[in-house]
Formats: C-alpha cells, structure tokens, sequence
C-alpha cells in the first residue's frame, strides 16, 4: 500500500497521468471514493497517460465508454448498476477477455466483477483542504505491487 496528499485536482490528474503511463494491457484499476471525491478527474489523467484523445467523461448512463490510446481504454461506472446480472447482460466478462486497460469507477460495489489481481485507489476528501484528496494505492497481487512501487518512486515528490 502507498498513499499520498494531493493538494488539487490538478496535482490528482498528474498522479492519474504517472499511473497511466505504468498500465499495459490486461490491467485492471477499481476507483472507490464519495461522490465528488475525484474518481473521474484521476481517471482523466490515467486516460492522459496512456495517449488517450480527446475528452474523458463520466459513463454514469452508459456504463462503460470506450477509448482509442496505446492500448483499448474501457471507462466503467458501476454507480447506477442495480445487480451484478446486469453487468453480466452487458457482456462484462468479454470487456475482461478483451485485454484493454480496464478503469472502474465503483467497483467496489460488485467485488464479483473484478478479477483476482488489480489495483484499488481509493480517493477521500481530506480536511481543512476542500480541494486536498488522500489517495491510497492498494496492490492486489505482485504485478500491482510493482506498478504501485515505480508509480510511488515516481511521484513520491508529491507527498
């Protein structure tokens, strides 16, 4: 686990933009954090990061976007989904076969969705600061361990 203070929302894309960078094909990050923590802007700067055109937004209605970068970018949001057998009827488990880099924000709410290895970011609002975040990285399994390690070597400046 690492965890760091980012200041603004700003800093969080740069974060996110560092992380993007570090992902390859098959990753899979699960964003947890309130409403309006920043999950969408640290997905902004991950989507940055691995030379994504073009404006990221949030697929609340639409579940999953879809983008073109150095490697297939699916931008999930399981926010509004009311059952895992929903995400099944939308084909879940091709978006894992299909080797994209895989971005959720909520996947939290359906741990049953993700594999067994990825990386969790939580992102909380911190005090006094109203734009200030914590972010914690937590690597599950040794391939998210390294990512985590080179991302904190990487933007340790940052804390």
């Amino acid at each position: 686990m690492w965890e760091l203070i980012s200041r603004s929302p700003r800093v969080t894309e740069m974060i996110g933009e560092e992380l993007g960078r570090l992902l390859t094909l098959g990753d899979v990050v699960s964003l947890v954090g309130d409403l309006g923590a920043g999950k969408t802007v640290f997905v902004h700067g991950v989507a940055r990061g691995l030379d994504v055109d073009g404006t990221v937004s949030s697929p609340s209605f639409m579940i999953i976007q879809e983008y073109v970068g150095r490697c297939p970018v699916f931008h999930a949001d399981f926010y509004r989904v009311r059952s895992y057998r929903e995400l099944e009827g939308i084909g879940w488990d091709d978006y894992l076969k299909r080797r994209g880099v895989i971005l959720i924000e909520w996947g939290n709410l359906f741990p049953e969705a993700l594999p067994s290895e990825f990386l969790q970011i939580n992102i909380n609002q911190t005090e006094p600061i109203d734009t200030a975040r914590l972010i914690r990285f937590e690597p599950r399994g040794g391939h998210y361990e390294a990512i985590v390690k080179e991302l904190a070597d990487k933007c340790g400046y940052l804390a």
